[in-house]
């Protein structure tokens, strides 16, 4: 029996041009596990929203069709009506929290559906502990690394025991083994999921069933195995997770150097204790390790957007940083614009960084009608625009489907290969690199280990 029914779903957002879902059917039976796969941009975050009530109560535009979720009409069930039976997980975990406090945001959602006062606590340990999160219980969420949070927003759906999990991109900040041990467990919890996910090896993983969107239609529906067969066919980059094999070329002169760094956030343990590194022109250099282990800190510290406490940072030339999620500083209302900021409003260099990153085709759209994925592709045009000598990359290919990560790790390579410097600090092994280090967790601060 169906306990999830979408039937002929069209959508166009207010102010839009074109819908960005069109006709699109299906059908979830209990316990199924739903991969819901396609481009950035294709519909599959609108699909979500319909199943959550977000659309048409939150996102304002024209609706049609209908969206069935246990027994409830979406066009007349509000998001709040069906808190007790779908849970969300968003794209962006720093958009959904409100509570200061971890664990006080797991217990957010259990209060307004009127859990037990008795129950709650056991619960939001419960939930902590399944996404291994329990350390970070008494943490304040301002302080927490961008996986860390997400595992919380993680905690926080798992704790209400929906009927529906709606989960987009829930894995796009966690490293492997938090990535994997999750999704085994969101598997297991016997609810209805569906998982919009862009590492599409670890959602065909856990799967038994798969939707593709591409330009807000539904192009496969199909049963795991079979989706892998046509994906093979028709889609190969979504087949498997690809390696990407290009290297930079033979490295140069420092671009900048890193000596036994100290750092520390007001009065907590150092994230880091005496690190050193050196990034050469012409290299591409990742950072590696556990959530929290201090990636996101090394990169800020690299770029010069934080002071090491003990230690000395050099650069050789002007750093340019895109951060972990760069939709949370745009400032202008078209994209071209947004670019031209760096280069004094230069609009034709902007539009050579964006046909770079693949958006030459959204100039003249407004930052915040992009998905989530090319928002992404935007800031890193926005940065790569300015030319500068030593490029941070903080989680690049978060969101990014897996045509556009091909694009964006040939594009990184011919640019290290210019004659500059790249570092990156990401959960993607799959991205090209020259050398590969890695940052040990909480009980292992500052040790850095390089691999080739």
């Amino acid at each position: 029996m169906a306990l999830t029914r979408v039937d002929q779903l069209s959508f166009t957002y207010g102010g839009a041009t074109a819908p960005a879902v069109t006709d699109i059917s299906f059908e979830l039976a209990e316990g199924e596990v739903v991969a819901l796969l396609g481009p950035s941009g294709s519909g599959k975050s609108t699909i979500l929203r319909a199943l959550a009530g977000l659309v048409p109560h939150f996102h304002g535009g024209t609706f049609r069709g209908c969206a069935v979720v246990d027994g409830r009409d979406t066009r007349t069930a509000r998001p709040a009506d069906l808190a007790g039976s779908v849970a969300t997980v968003f794209q962006d975990p720093e958009d959904q929290v409100v509570m200061t406090i971890a664990r006080n945001e797991v217990a957010f959602g259990l209060e307004n559906v009127g859990v037990r006062p008795d129950e709650i606590w056991p619960r939001v340990e419960r939930a902590l502990a399944e996404v291994g999160a329990r350390h970070l219980a008494l943490r304040r969420t301002t302080e927490l690394s961008g996986g860390e949070l997400q595992r919380v927003c993680l905690a926080g759906a798992l704790a209400l025991r929906p009927t529906l999990l709606l989960l987009d991109e829930p894995t796009s900040q966690l490293d492997p083994d938090a990535a994997h041990v999750f999704l085994e467990r969101v598997a297991a919890t016997g609810a209805n999921v569906v998982l919009s996910e862009q590492r599409v090896a670890r959602a065909l993983s856990v799967a038994t069933r798969v939707l593709f969107v591409e330009d807000g239609r539904l192009l496969l529906d199909a049963p795991t195995d079979a989706a892998r067969e046509w994906l093979a066919a028709h889609r190969p980059l979504y087949a498997e997770d690809m390696l990407f094999t290009d290297k930079a070329t033979v490295p140069s002169d420092p671009v900048a150097t890193l000596e036994e760094l100290w750092f520390s956030y007001a009065d907590r343990d150092p994230v880091l204790r005496g690190v050193s590194l050196e990034v050469r022109r012409g290299e591409i250099v990742t950072l590696e390790g556990p959530n929290g282990s201090g990636k996101s800190t090394l990169a800020k510290l690299a770029a010069g957007l934080l002071d090491p406490q003990r230690g000395v940072v050099r650069r050789f030339g002007r750093a340019g940083y895109l951060s972990q999620d760069p939709g949370r500083y745009l400032a202008c209302e078209r994209v071209v614009d947004e670019v031209a900021l760096g280069v004094g409003g230069d609009a034709a260099r902007a539009l050579r960084a964006l046909d770079e990153v693949g958006l030459g085709w959204a100039a003249k759209r407004h930052p915040r009608d992009l998905s989530s994925g090319e928002r992404e592709r935007l800031g890193l045009a926005a940065v790569l625009v300015g030319e500068p000598d030593l490029l941070v990359l903080d989680e690049p290919t978060r969101g990014v489907d897996p045509e556009r990560k091909a694009e964006l790790a040939h594009s990184i390579v011919r640019y290290a290969a210019s004659g500059r410097g790249v570092l990156l600090a990401t959960h993607d092994r799959s991205f090209p690199a020259a050398r590969r280090v890695s940052l040990g967790g909480p009980r292992e601060l500052g040790e850095a280990r390089v691999a080739a």
